[in-house]
Order: C-alpha cells, then structure tokens, then sequence
C-alpha cells in the first residue's frame, strides 16, 4: 500500500504532475493559441432529438432533462456563433477558440458548434471512473487527458478571455466559484462570465441575498452578468473583450 511517505509514489506523481501542466503549454504555441472561450456546463445534458432517441433513460429521467434540451441547443448556437466571429479577425493571434472539459453534455455541443463552423477548438477532459469520455467534436490535437484537477482548471483560466456558464451540477459551481473567487481576489485578470439561463440561475442561486448578508459588496455583482439569449450573449462578449 502507497503512503504519504513513499518516495517512489511522489516522484512518480510530480513527474505526471509537470507533464500535464506543461504539456498544453507546448500544444497552444505549436497552433498558435493565444486566447479561449470558456463554455461550462452539465454532462448530462441532450439536444432535443437525441433525449427523444435516449433508450438507456427512462421516461422520468427523460421528463427531467427535458428543461435542459434548450440550453443544450442553446450552446450549439452560441459556439458556433463565437467560432464564425473568431474566423472573422485577421490577426491570429487574437482569435478565440472555444474550450470546453471535453465531455458529454454541454462540453460536447460547445465542441460541436465550433465544429460547425469550421474551427479548431479545445477538450480538456478529467479521468473519472464515470461519465467523462472524450466527445468526438473537439480537435484531437487539442484534446487534453487530465489526472488532476487542480491543473485542468489552471488551463481552463489561464487562456480565458470570458467564461460562459450554462446550468450544470456539482462540477459546473465548483468551476464557477473558483473563477469568481480568483477574479474577486485578483488572482487572475477580471475575466467576463456569463451565466447562461435565467431561470435557472435566479432558481439556484440568490445572489443579492449574499449582497444583504454583507458577504459580498456591490462591486461583486460586476463579476458576472446573467444572459437569456445567444445573439445577447455574443454582443455582450464582443462589447467586453
């Protein structure tokens, strides 16, 4: 059994340690990547014409992810969108390339919609004994294979020109507080995030109650702005960056 102390076992973890940090690095100047969209969001979610063909989900399991079938679309839209106006700036290296976790869900139709429109885009994907498999719309040169958490999210901000936030699970706010608490704190440069979903958003989260409660100030709220829409959402992002 491997401890704490084992010599051989830490060296073996700081050796993948180095190489996934690093790795990426090494991808991202090689095809001259200077700049991403961030797009979070579930795992679990379908478009509306693969939930109807989902026979592994029952009908309940259908009912529920019914609400997130628009969000889905929605970020096949939105990608592809940031993806054509990305091909429309001469300079290269200040185009944008859409970066996702590489995933089902969200994380592939934001990997397909740059797929649509003709661009490279990023998978940085995280093993795990369930659920995370590499979706087939993300660039394979670009398609990244992390152990460690705490890496995948350092490439996941430190590229970033904005983030865009759909409804997602555990994974989704833990990548989302992170992001703003880094921003809040000034540990990375103040980064636009959208939250896409007002329902949803609204629903889960009463932000100005934190505001009441003196745990955030006003200045806070600067730190994200909530979208209901794709064509709002790619003017918000092209007034920002």
């Amino acid at each position: 059994m491997k401890t704490f102390n084992d010599d051989q076992h830490m060296e073996e973890r700081k050796q993948r340690i180095l190489e996934e940090f690093s790795k990426p690095y090494v991808i991202y100047k090689e095809h001259k990547i200077h700049n991403t969209i961030v797009f979070f969001g579930s795992a679990r979610s379908y478009s509306s014409d693969e939930l109807a063909k989902a026979t592994h989900l029952s009908q309940s399991e259908k009912n529920k992810l019914q609400k997130m079938t628009r969000y889905h679309d929605d970020a096949i839209d939105l990608a592809y969108k940031v993806s054509t106006w990305s091909k429309s700036i001469t300079e290269e290296e200040k185009r944008l390339y859409v970066c996702s976790g590489g995933g089902d869900g969200i994380m592939l139709a934001a990997n397909q919609g740059a797929n649509k429109a003709g661009l490279p885009s990023i998978g940085l994907n995280i093993k795990l004994p369930h659920e995370q498999m590499p979706n087939h719309y993300q660039t394979p040169e670009l398609s990244f294979n992390f152990s460690y958490f705490f890496i995948r999210k350092y490439w996941f901000a430190t590229l970033a020109k904005a983030l865009i936030v759909f409804p997602g699970g555990f994974g989704t706010m833990d990548e989302l507080f992170e992001i703003l608490t880094l921003s809040q704190t000034n540990k990375m440069p103040h980064t636009p995030v959208i939250l896409y979903g007002r329902a949803f958003w609204e629903q889960v989260f009463n932000f100005d109650l934190l505001t009441d409660w003196g745990l955030t100030s006003k200045e806070d709220e600067l730190l994200y702005t909530i979208c209901d829409d794709t064509n709002e959402a790619l003017s918000l992002l092209q007034q920002k960056l």
